[in-house]
């Protein structure tokens, strides 16, 4: 690479006119010196000056007029020094040509790269610097590739971002996957266990909906296989940049990095995903309507998140109108399912004629707690629990009907009874909700859960939760239990025929508070 001092006095061995190294230089009485072709040929083009315009002879430099056309002296000194820079240039160029790899000599000139155009957005060498970039911005090649090396790191930290947010999708994919699975394989069993209660004459209505769920679970699983394929193909690509822009930036040769760096591009925009859906009510509906016309004990084990809904009358019976509405302090996030079962959301209160004497009211009978230290101040009337009971004043004879509750922990039993569930306390019980065959309760325990029915308990492992809702099918005699959270997950169902109208009813552990949840 030329010294600043060869190049600077090489630049002053350029002509001004054709911008290339001196030929035959001579000396104008101004003392500016020009290739005598090319000052001749100026002085010849203002000659041929059309008629009326000002004529002369003019310096290209210092624009000084001259009256008669100036003797033209070859500056021999000049000349000597021009010669010597042409034989050094010819010996530098045949050795750079040699010694400099193909990428460091600009493809027009032959010369070295020295600075960067930011109009052209190129490297040039001097040349190109009088010539065709005179009046563009030049730039060092250390500052231009302070700019590049920020845009670069930029770009790498945008790419490892949404690697991680690819990773983390992926991930979900997975866990959806699984349970995509899970829901299927489960789904499976239940459907083969109670299609072999039926003769051969279901044969047929059995397999078709078995390969319906297949085709389900294998259109759900083929999106996420094409979602997992383009996370994955932009994962590569995305690491495929990250590994040139890490290389690029360790290069250490300033002329390569920004030659290199145009041809890196940049990641382009992911596409988006495929939605991915696995509609396990549409394959039970069906089923489960047959099942219902054959024997109603049939659906026992079927999940009651996907159970049938049939259309009710607009009357509601026994329904008290609802109270004024009251918004929950903390609402819970709405899934598909939970949706899905707030359409019939229904707004209960507690009888206080039916409250223990230790449970202790709310304003508007929204909140049950028991204080065992404080007897409430009712009257004793008959239709009260002698247990730590409580009814709702709603009760239900028909349609479709769910509520919400949030308990403060476990210890509790919320459930349904016929009006004339036992007030007095059963031996060796502390409650008679499930005790019976007109009352069916779900107890939540500190570890699992128990599900009561003719004094019968099932046990049930399955996360706890303090927000609870209870979806009731009169006509289907089907009642569902589900844990409200991030996500709405069955708990449990009890199916059977009911003949008389239902009421809520709870059951509350010394120091523990139930509160009927209110929308509008």
């Amino acid at each position: 690479m030329a010294s600043p001092v060869s190049q600077k006095l090489e630049e002053k061995l350029v002509c001004s006119i054709c911008l290339e190294l001196f030929r035959v230089p001579v000396t104008l009485p101004c003392g500016h010196n020009f290739c005598k072709h090319c000052i001749s040929d100026h002085w010849h083009k203002q000659e041929q000056a059309p008629a009326g315009a000002e004529k002369g002879y003019t310096c290209p430099e210092c624009r000084r007029a001259f009256e008669r056309y100036p003797e033209l002296e070859k500056n021999v000194t000049l000349c000597s020094v021009v010669e010597l820079a042409r034989d050094g240039e010819a010996r530098v160029s045949g050795t750079e040509r040699c010694e400099v790899a193909h990428g460091e000599l600009c493809p027009q000139h032959g010369r070295l790269l020295e600075l960067y155009c930011e109009d052209e957005r190129q490297c040039i060498c001097c040349v190109c610097s009088i010539r065709q970039c005179q009046r563009h911005r030049r730039v060092l090649f250390e500052e231009e590739r302070s700019k590049k090396q920020a845009l670069l790191k930029e770009s790498l930290e945008k790419a490892q971002e949404e690697s991680e947010r690819i990773k983390q999708a992926m991930q979900e994919l997975e866990e959806r996957t699984r349970n995509i699975k899970d829901s299927s394989e489960g789904l499976r069993s239940v459907i083969l266990s109670k299609f072999t209660l039926l003769r051969k004459a279901l044969e047929d209505c059995q397999w078709r909906t078995v390969a319906r769920m297949e085709q389900e679970q294998a259109a759900a699983l083929g999106h996420v296989g094409e979602n997992w394929s383009l996370l994955k193909d932009r994962l590569d690509i995305l690491g495929q940049h990250r590994e040139r822009a890490q290389r690029l930036l360790a290069c250490p040769d300033h002329r390569a990095f920004l030659q290199e760096f145009r041809l890196l591009p940049s990641p382009e925009s992911p596409e988006a995903l495929l939605p991915v859906e696995f509609d396990v009510a549409s394959v039970v509906e069906p089923i489960a309507e047959i099942l219902t016309n054959v024997s109603r004990l049939l659906l026992e084990d079927l999940p009651g998140s996907v159970a049938p809904k049939a259309p009710e009358p607009v009357g509601q019976g026994l329904v008290h109108p609802p109270g004024p509405a009251v918004k929950a302090v903390a609402p819970l996030p709405e899934c598909q399912l939970r949706a899905h079962l707030l359409k019939d959301h229904r707004n209960l209160t507690f009888n206080p004629e039916t409250a223990n004497k230790y449970l202790e009211l709310s304003k508007g009978n929204r909140k049950a707690t028991h204080s065992p230290g404080t007897v409430c101040g009712r009257q004793e009337q008959g239709p009260r629990f002698e247990p730590w009971q409580v009814l709702c004043t709603q009760g239900f004879g028909h349609g479709h009907h769910y509520w919400e509750v949030k308990v403060s922990s476990h210890s509790v039993i919320l459930g349904v009874t016929y009006h004339s569930l036992p007030r007095e306390r059963q031996q060796g019980h502390k409650f008679n909700i499930g005790l019976d065959g007109g009352s069916w309760g779900l107890q939540v325990r500190e570890d699992c859960y128990l599900a009561w029915h003719r004094g019968q308990a099932e046990k049930i492992q399955e996360p706890l939760y303090k927000n609870l809702g209870v979806s009731l099918d009169y006509g289907k005699g089907l009642l569902s239990f589900y844990g409200l959270g991030e996500r709405t997950r069955f708990i449990h169902s009890f199916h059977s025929v009911f003949t008389e109208p239902l009421y809520p009813v709870f059951w509350l552990c010394e120091g523990r508070a139930v509160m009927l949840c209110q929308r509008d």
